[in-house]
């Protein structure tokens, strides 16, 4: 257990001991905390001051942690169902023993296995913990050896990520701690007040140094209001928007030649590309005037100090991979990647050297006639629920997630998870909406309740994360879960004992370079290392002398990569599946967008009312000009819906939502009164042009008053 030297005498005698430890959430600053503990109780959470990125600032969320932790609804006991599915009361489950939780699991799981064999288990996970370990370690093993269906991990960034990487050839970006000396910061589909709030105090001491801040947003939101200019896109055609202002930098010539010609291919044919994209063509696709492309193209041709944060949600629509692609081409032909300060992030989660064949030991995985188990798209929930085959799904195994509440087409996934014949597993901190459900509901433990290795997608530093106090009642960590689920399925390989400190130890490659000259005791001493990158001014800078990681060395403008998979090999502007010109917008004119409440983690802290409490019900925000089409007048309660859901509750006016858009900020959980319906009801099980990644912001939808017969 790393502990600090700093101790605090309480007034009951007992010593507070700070121990080190990280944010275990999706969020890019992965923040250094300091847990204060005595009497072997979680007194508060800090921000560490030491760690330069998180420089002791910590976010209402997870500076008010102990709620989480110590709540009074948590699950501490393994819990069998005894109401009906989808049920709610006091009644609707019963504490049991560990011993039965896993008997009855491996009861399950053996005769499911043999009447349709193990692909009709599947797990399903993802980042409601993103330690290495409680992420993807052993509950990899323990699938990978039972030969269940694989689980294809997309919901969040995979389109964006297949876009960055045929363009830059890894997941790396502008330093965080660089933004404070950037000349203009382009917040491009991110919200850093409610998502990155680190990233933000860099951009308000940026604004403050005389930096111009921009949002490329169809929401108004806390960052943009903040911002000197706002620039309401239409959800989907940022890939429109970027081409032309590669059309504006070719034809004024606010390009960097010789970084061109030294570290980038196909630039003759971009050139070509981008001719016909004026800003006159790109603002009737995107709903910006086209001066305002032209300002903002010249403002960044004008300096290499211009840093771009390129955030996940505009690639959540069916031209996503391309959008990020085309967007992360900008700063290689004005050379921003020279500067420290220039050039673009959407995540460093490239940067670090993971042993992820160690933790997750997928040659664990049979084959029958050279094929691996089914791969599974965790976006297609709903439909591999109720209509998947070959086997049929017939166990599901849920952790470090809530698809109940998260996945998209919510009707679909509810109707499978409501099936008599599907056994479900849920291990969780709370009886979360897709806990309702399940057959065996097993308590999880929280991130001081374990330890754990973490990397960042925002910054350059692992932070380990030791555990403070003991697990609360009787949860366990995931790692110990699978171990124990393991031994009573007689699965007899080694890995499937390891330990924790173990694994730990090996989930990354101590002997690349990034790591040289660092070891793990100096991890834990300090809870937190910067890896080794080149830097300019003390700040990294991964493309600075080029070094891409393409097949080419270059930040490839034309990919042959992409030609080979069937995709146009340059940027262009791929259509939302829900566009303007589809036949969803005839009958859905509004496209609807779906951004977080800021004390809001997807639906982690939905339950927690000292942090929902000032947000009241879900409300859906309309320009008012929509409005007005529609006859409705603010607070009145409306109907939201489209062929897949609908929704009841209160529309207010607000011209923070462009027009055309439906805005309905979100966090809460199914339950919450004043609303009926929720949001993922109405969202789309379609995919991405890349990646496999999920299209929640490709979404249409109509919105009328209710009629007296809707009325409750």
């Amino acid at each position: 257990m790393m502990i600090d030297d700093r101790t605090e005498t309480q007034n009951e005698g007992d010593v507070r001991r700070v121990i080190k430890g990280a944010c275990p959430h999706d969020c890019p600053d992965t923040c250094a905390l300091e847990y204060h503990v005595a009497g072997g109780k979680l007194l508060e959470v800090r921000g560490s001051p030491a760690h330069s990125v998180t420089a002791g600032v910590l976010c209402t969320k997870v500076a008010k942690y102990p709620l989480r932790t110590y709540h009074p609804t948590r699950v501490t006991t393994p819990l069998r169902r005894v109401g009906p599915k989808g049920g709610r009361g006091d009644r609707q489950f019963v504490p049991i023993s560990w011993d039965e939780a896993l008997a009855t699991i491996v009861s399950e799981f053996r005769a499911i296995i043999a009447r349709h064999g193990a692909e009709a288990i599947l797990p399903y996970s993802y980042a409601g913990n993103m330690g290495m370990l409680q992420y993807g370690s052993m509950d990899r093993r323990f699938f990978h050896a039972l030969g269940a269906s694989q689980l294809d991990r997309t919901i969040c960034a995979s389109a964006g990520a297949a876009g960055l990487s045929v363009t830059l050839g890894t997941r790396l970006g502008t330093d965080i701690e660089a933004f404070a000396h950037s000349e203009l910061i382009i917040l491009w589909g991110s919200n850093p007040i409610t998502s990155n709030l680190h990233l933000w105090s860099r951009c308000q001491e940026a604004k403050r140094r005389g930096a111009r801040l921009i949002a490329i947003d169809p929401y108004r939101s806390l960052s943009a209001e903040k911002c000197h200019q706002w620039l309401p896109v239409k959800p989907g055609t940022d890939a429109a928007l970027a081409l032309a202002m590669m059309h504006v930098l070719v034809r004024d010539d606010r390009l960097d030649h010789e970084y061109i010609a030294r570290h980038t291919l196909g630039f003759a044919a971009l050139r070509e590309r981008v001719a016909d994209w004026t800003p006159e063509r790109a603002a009737a696709i995107c709903g910006i005037p086209a001066a305002d492309i032209e300002a903002l193209a010249a403002a960044y041709g004008a300096t290499k100090k211009a840093a771009i944060r390129l955030n996940y949600g505009m690639q959540r629509h069916g031209g996503g991979g391309m959008a990020t692609r085309t967007i992360a081409c900008l700063p290689a032909l004005t050379g921003a990647w020279r500067e420290a300060s220039g050039g673009l992030q959407l995540s460093t989660s490239g940067a670090y050297p993971m042993n992820l064949g160690y933790l997750e030991r997928p040659d664990l995985m049979p084959t029958r006639d050279g094929q691996l188990p089914r791969m599974v798209n965790m976006n297609q929930l709903g439909d591999a629920l109720t209509t998947l085959d070959g086997p049929p799904i017939k166990a599901l195994f849920v952790y470090n997630a809530n698809p109940g509440a998260v996945a998209p087409d919510g009707n679909k996934v509810l109707a499978g998870l409501s099936r008599e014949d599907l056994f479900t597993v849920v291990h969780d901190v709370f009886i979360t909406d897709t806990a309702r459900f399940a057959d065996i509901v097993l308590p999880a433990t929280t991130s001081p309740e374990h330890d754990d290795i973490h990397r960042s997608y925002g910054h350059y530093d692992l932070v380990l994360n030791r555990r403070a106090i003991a697990p609360v009642g009787e949860s366990l960590p995931n790692t110990e879960l699978f171990r124990r689920l393991a031994r009573r399925m007689g699965l007899t390989d080694p890995c499937l004992a390891e330990d924790d400190e173990s694994l730990i130890r090996h989930a990354f490659d101590w002997n690349h370079p990034s790591l040289a000259g660092q070891s793990f005791d100096t991890l834990e001493r300090d809870g937190f290392l910067r890896l080794n990158y080149p830097k300019q001014g003390g700040f990294i800078t991964p493309f600075a002398n080029g070094g891409f990681g393409t097949p080419s060395g270059k930040c490839e403008f034309y990919s042959e990569t992409l030609a080979r998979r069937g995709f146009d090999p340059l940027p262009n502007y791929v259509p939302p599946h829900e566009g303007d010109a589809s036949e969803a917008a005839k009958a859905f004119p509004l496209a609807l967008n779906t951004p977080p409440l800021r004390n809001a983690m997807n639906s982690t802290f939905g339950n927690i009312d000292e942090l929902m409490a000032g947000y009241g019900p879900p409300t859906l925000q309309l320009h008012p000009d929509d409005a007005t089409a529609r006859s409705l007048a603010d607070g009145q309660r409306v109907r939201v819906w489209n062929r897949r859901g609908s929704m009841q509750l209160a529309c207010r006016l607000s011209e923070n939502t462009r027009t055309g858009v439906a805005t309905l900020l979100w966090g809460h959980w199914r339950d919450h009164p004043g609303a009926e319906g929720f949001v993922n009801d109405l969202t789309s099980q379609a995919l991405a042009d890349m990646g496999g990644g999920a299209t929640f912001y490709d979404c249409r939808v109509e919105v009328a008053a209710l009629s007296p017969c809707d009325t409750r």
